[in-house]
């Protein structure tokens, strides 16, 4: 931890005045892109995608449930996988206790994996979590969504991972997609987002970057290296 000035309480409240003019400028900022997020036209979703969930084969506009608007985790977790990933687990700790609030405001979340769905379930049970998870096993889902990648793909250069060539050896990215449905029942895709992008959706790193030590990952191999599954701490 870098060395810090010791003050007394009028210079530290003179200081931290200072700080939160900077933050409610970056709160402004955050509700303005937020609004051109919003605003971003949408592509209709013609495929009829199909899902096996635990009461049997789904469709996409079965997982909106009694809500107009969908949010998708695309959770790494591929078919022969006996663990998910654990930076997506870390993203996922605190979605069993959102969708009372989500269902307030229309909106269903939804994790999606490539692994089969008794893997997901007992996953999902080892961790203690409630939230809807599916498989897309046998679709197109994951791979039309940028998230899943052929080898072909890979090795011939046309895989395409958060809007750009892909660059990493991965079966399975990580990212968040988001659809509505209008009274017609046609389903709109009207944001995705992957990589650095899915930070801001990670409850955690926000309550260590207000610690004084922050995320602490400078030293480490990669940001997220430190991040273990809950249970294996």
């Amino acid at each position: 931890m870098t060395q810090h000035a010791i003050v007394d309480s009028e210079t530290w409240i003179e200081a931290r005045k200072v700080l939160l003019e900077e933050e409610k400028v970056l709160t402004k900022a955050r509700e303005a892109l937020a609004e051109k997020r919003r605003q971003l036209p949408w592509t209709l979703v013609a495929k009829p995608y199909e899902f096996e969930g635990e009461s049997g084969t789904c469709s996409l506009s079965d997982l909106f449930g009694d809500n107009s608007q969908l949010i998708v985790q695309h959770f790494m977790f591929g078919p022969d996988w006996e663990e998910g990933c654990p930076s997506c687990s870390f993203m996922a700790d605190g979605y069993s206790q959102l969708q009372p609030h989500l269902d307030a405001r229309d909106v269903t979340m939804v994790a999606v994996s490539r692994a089969p769905l008794p893997k997901l379930l007992a996953y999902r049970k080892r961790l203690g979590w409630s939230f809807p998870w599916v498989s897309s096993l046998g679709s197109d889902f994951n791979f039309d969504f940028n998230v899943s990648f052929e080898n072909e793909a890979q090795e011939n250069g046309t895989a395409v991972y958060n809007y750009g060539p892909m660059t990493s050896s991965s079966e399975e990215m990580p990212g968040i997609s988001v659809f509505i449905k209008d009274a017609d029942g046609s389903i709109f895709h009207t944001y995705s987002c992957y990589a650095r992008g899915l930070d801001e959706f990670i409850g955690t790193y926000r309550f260590l970057d207000a610690a004084p030590k922050g995320r602490d990952e400078s030293e480490l191999s990669f940001p997220m290296a430190w991040v273990k599954r809950s249970d294996q701490y």
